[in-house]
């Protein structure tokens, strides 16, 4: 098993958010220690210190980020309006076509959000684009703009 965790200062708080905002459950509980699904851990403050021997610890460093894709991403961004999350920026397009946005949890952890890239292949084929000029515009293989088109089929 592999997990990813993160340090959180308030454990009900970082779990409300993370099921508000992303439908996260915790599939795991054990006190300090939480697992959701996704295979997203929350470990407490104060026990993470006895961990690692020191209380140096830092949050909101920008350094890196959680990220998750969203099939239906107007969706999920008109939701997230709703949220009342601090947004590090609104939805902007990446040059390869990707739709993100990108925000904070609780602790200044930075979520990205981002557009399905099967549905971004999807996007520039039904606008008329070939699987070339779409492997071109969005810089993949344009074998993996023909899994996309069979992904689609299904």
């Amino acid at each position: 098993m592999m997990n990813t965790m993160l340090v959180v200062t308030d454990m009900d708080k970082t779990v409300e958010f993370y099921k508000r905002v992303l439908g996260l459950q915790v599939v795991m509980d054990f006190g300090a220690n939480k697992t959701l699904t996704g295979g997203l851990a929350l470990q407490a403050l104060e026990t993470y210190k006895e961990f690692i021997d020191t209380s140096d610890i830092s949050f909101g460093g920008n350094n890196f980020e959680l990220y998750f894709e969203e099939d239906n991403f107007d969706k999920f961004a008109d939701n997230l309006q709703k949220c009342n999350v601090q947004y590090v920026h609104p939805v902007k397009k990446h040059s390869w076509g990707q739709r993100v946005v990108r925000f904070y949890d609780p602790d200044r952890h930075i979520i990205e959000v981002g557009e399905n890239m099967k549905a971004v292949c999807k996007r520039f084929i039904d606008s008329g684009m070939t699987p070339e000029q779409t492997a071109e515009r969005m810089d993949v293989p344009v074998e993996y703009v023909n899994e996309c088109m069979q992904w689609r089929k299904q």
